[in-house]
């Protein structure tokens, strides 16, 4: 199920380096307005690079490794000299690390010194994946001139956010960078954070939730202890939120996603808001990767090459496609001139008695029942993950659709290739023992042997499951190829641990939960409770 077409490995290549002999000036000192002092690197040819373009990177992950490897490197020996900086309170930067709250001013005060070397040349691009990416949604509104382009990966504007909510608390993401973050510093912090992997499994259903760090750790994280204790709309995370800027951006953009990515729908929302702005040029690239995939910094590596060096020199990048998506099912990657796409209009396929999918509205028919135990929580498998040694995106499915807590709805056999790219949603018509419930849907594409494999997947929460309740579940984004003689299926559960939180089914708050209970849950099809998924299909009337 991995990707291995020859139009991926050729997006990935990197053009032939201009020289292999760098320098590096290491712990240049920049100022901030606070008085706190930050270290950064600089990397050039070993011939000189005053005046060359100039790539600021800003981490919180340090100056060497894979980050000077994969990004740094590369970028020095084909035409750009590299600033490579320390975030706040990590990696000898001063000041206290507290992860995300900075970055604006900080960004900002690091342009502001940057521009005023005298080495450094008149056009600047700003590059990175992850939080490297959200340190430039940070200032991108307000940029100096010299800055030419931004180049975010696998990122967005109100960086963890969407996975800080209520109804959709993420625990693996959360929890797991937690702990990294809280001793990544620490003496050989790499293989202790390899070692530590069982032991950070185990503390997933720690109870309460606020214990759990320590079970690993030995003592306190102080960013997970702060997810657990404000959800997304709280004002604590006020500082976190640029995406109120993001109509502002005047600068070009080039952003690079996957479809498996924690940060995909934040990222496709920052796209359609530069869109909807009318700015120019922006660029959208979406591929069949999750978040730890080893190839999103040679992608942002290769894309800062190729759009971001033409601008810091005055010049067109080369002609393109506004967005470039991979097509999962097809396997190659296709142009299309927006996101969402034109010519795909929203198509419902109806859950059906009998575990069938159609797109006929459903009968009279009784609702299907599971049981759902938050001691025994319905597992996570593949799809969008952010763990160490966890499979994430495409997987085999059938372990899970075996699982009795998992509900699965399937059409006939496809006489012929359907499409599906842009938005996906669910509505489904739910009813539970106790009024506090999740529903998560997943899509999946059933081959010609029956093996099911995951396409796209979203969960929601409910406080007023004790009644028949309409869940709008919003799925990630995708762009799929359903071929002829496949099937495509839907299942329905409630739960996706440790990707999600269990629901304990009390209403506890998921700091302090201790008490868990199991409930029945049902699910509904008939005219009266029609549920369903809403796919964009090509070439469909809405």
């Amino acid at each position: 199920m991995k990707p291995t077409s020859h139009l991926m490995q050729r997006m990935l290549r990197l053009p032939p380096p201009t020289t292999r002999d760098l320098a590096v000036e290491h712990d240049l000192p920049v100022p901030m307005r606070d008085g706190a002092v930050l270290l950064a690197d600089r990397w050039t040819p070993a011939a000189g690079g005053d005046g060359l373009p100039t790539a600021l990177v800003r981490s919180p992950y340090g100056r060497t490794g894979m980050l000077a490897a994969q990004l740094a490197r590369p970028l020095a020996e084909r035409g750009f000299q590299v600033v490579l900086q320390s975030t706040r309170g990590t990696f000898g930067s001063g000041g206290p690390f507290d992860p995300l709250r900075h970055e604006r001013e900080d960004g900002l005060d690091t342009l502001d010194w940057l521009v005023k070397q005298p080495w450094c040349g008149s056009g600047v691009v700003l590059c990175g994946g992850s939080y490297l990416g959200f340190a430039q949604w940070a200032v991108a509104d307000a940029v100096p001139s010299e800055v030419k382009a931004i180049l975010p990966g696998v990122s967005e504007s109100a960086f963890t956010l969407d996975f800080l909510r209520t109804e959709a608390f993420g625990l693996e993401a959360t929890f797991g960078w937690g702990l990294q973050v809280a001793e990544q510093e620490g003496r050989f912090a790499l293989v202790r954070q390899l070692l530590r992997t069982r032991k950070e499994r185990r503390a997933w259903y720690t109870l309460p939730l606020h214990r759990a760090d320590t079970e690993v750790l030995g003592r306190r994280s102080p960013y997970f202890q702060n997810v657990l204790d404000h959800d997304a709309d709280s004002p604590f995370w006020r500082a976190l939120d640029h995406s109120h800027h993001v109509a502002d951006i005047t600068v070009p953009v080039s952003a690079i996603g996957g479809w498996y990515d924690i940060f995909l729908p934040g990222q496709l929302r920052d796209f359609r808001t530069l869109q909807e702005a009318g700015r120019s040029p922006i660029r959208l690239t979406v591929g069949p990767w999750a978040h730890l995939s080893a190839v999103t910094s040679p992608t942002t590596a290769a894309e800062t090459l190729d759009f971001g060096l033409a601008l810091a020199r005055g010049e067109q990048p080369a002609d393109r496609a506004p967005v470039r998506l991979y097509v999962m099912g097809e396997e190659r990657w296709r142009d299309f001139p927006s996101w969402p796409p034109p010519g795909y209009a929203p198509r419902r396929l109806y859950l059906q008695p009998d575990g069938a999918l159609s797109a006929e509205a459903p009968p009279e028919s009784a609702p299907d029942g599971y049981r759902y135990d938050p001691a025994d929580p319905t597992p996570a498998v593949g799809g969008v993950r952010m763990a160490v040694g966890v499979k994430s995106g495409r997987v085999d499915n059938t372990e899970l659709e075996a699982r009795a807590d998992v509900l699965t709805y399937t059409t006939a056999v496809l006489e012929t290739d359907v499409e599906v790219i842009g938005e996906v949603s669910a509505e489904i018509f739910f009813r539970s023992e106790l009024p506090y419930a999740d529903v998560f849907v997943r899509l999946c594409d059933v081959d010609a042997e029956g093996r099911s494999t995951n396409v796209c997947d979203g969960l929601t929460g409910l406080t007023d499951a004790d009644g028949i309740t309409a869940a709008q579940v919003r799925l990630w984004a995708t762009a799929y190829l359903f071929r002829r003689g496949h099937r495509i299926r839907v299942q329905v559960s409630s739960g996706a641990f440790p990707r999600f939180n269990r629901n304990p089914g009390t209403g506890e708050p998921r700091a302090t939960a201790t008490t868990l209970r199991a409930a029945d849950q049902r699910v509904f099809h008939d005219p009266t409770h029609p549920s369903a998924i809403t796919l964009p299909l090509r070439g469909q009337d809405s």
